[in-house]
């Protein structure tokens, strides 16, 4: 049972962003100081990635642990809800496998491509290597 009525569930789902996330906005800031430009959310692209480095055919979503079900058993931010777990478990699933089927389709079009996980960023030095790797 949902602990929240349905207009306030409603009200507290609608604050949920889908893009300019506070993880985003930390990678983009890093990655701009570390001297990379980029286009954010092309629509041409499967799944509109979070960054498009078009020169370099590289894209790099960030993802939060909890929507796109961080898959390490490390992460103690995909947890899953104590309420409505018919619901959450067949959505969360669903956004997963999304993310599955546009990775595959970005590979197969001929880009690289690099997930990073809201996790991850706590960890800025792992963070700033993984990154200059990815695009080098």
């Amino acid at each position: 049972m949902d602990s929240l009525s349905p207009t306030e569930r409603s009200a507290r789902m609608s604050r949920v962003r889908a893009a300019n996330t506070r993880p985003e906005m930390v990678v983009r800031r890093l990655i701009y100081t570390l001297g990379y430009r980029y286009r954010l959310h092309r629509r041409d692209l499967p799944g509109k990635p979070d960054l498009v480095f078009g020169s370099r055919r590289a894209v790099i979503f960030v993802h939060g642990c909890f929507w796109h079900r961080h898959p390490s058993p490390d992460c103690k931010l995909a947890r899953m809800p104590k309420s409505r777990l018919d619901f959450w478990g067949s959505k969360l699933s669903r956004n997963r496998q999304h993310d599955i089927e546009v990775e595959e389709l970005l590979k197969e079009a001929g880009w690289r491509v690099l997930t990073l996980w809201e996790c991850e960023l706590r960890d800025r030095p792992a963070l700033v290597t993984k990154v200059r790797e990815f695009l080098r």
